[in-house]
């Protein structure tokens, strides 16, 4: 065999073995079950309250959604974003054109809880509707 297709085979087959050795683990979106869904107005010290004089009916309601979460991956899943669908006692979007609603910081393996802060416009009537909540996250960290 002439000298040239053996070193052609050679470099070929060490470039494969250095990439193949050297390449990190792809990062897969992992998908969360929300569940056991609830809401409930802020407390006090977490709502926009009006101040003395301001008018209370500008001011969007704040409501506080609550659930369980399920990590079948079993290691943690970190800023996992939380989407999902609000409507209002009249079907009407309380967030339009928007089904991300925000983020849980670290999702542990297994069974969990998550908090969500929303606001919504004092127009639009109770009780809310939650449709349609998942969340998704990567098992390690994401570089910018």
């Amino acid at each position: 065999m002439p000298f040239r297709v053996v070193a052609t085979i050679l470099a070929t087959g060490f470039l494969w073995l250095l990439t193949t050795w050297s390449t990190p683990p792809a990062l897969a979106l992992t998908q969360i079950r929300l569940f056991d869904l609830a809401y409930h107005e802020c407390p006090v010290e977490r709502a926009d309250v009006p101040t003395t004089g301001e008018v209370a009916s500008i001011f969007p309601n704040c409501f506080l959604i609550t659930g369980k979460t399920e990590n079948k991956s079993g290691k943690p899943v970190v800023n996992a974003d939380i989407f999902g669908r609000i409507y209002d006692a009249n079907n009407d979007s309380v967030m339009q054109n928007r089904t991300r609603l925000g983020a849980i910081d670290e999702v542990p393996p297994g069974l969990g809880t998550f908090e969500l802060r929303i606001s919504v416009p004092a127009s639009q009537p109770t009780p809310l509707k939650l449709e349609q909540f998942k969340a998704a996250g990567f098992t390690g960290t994401v570089r910018r």
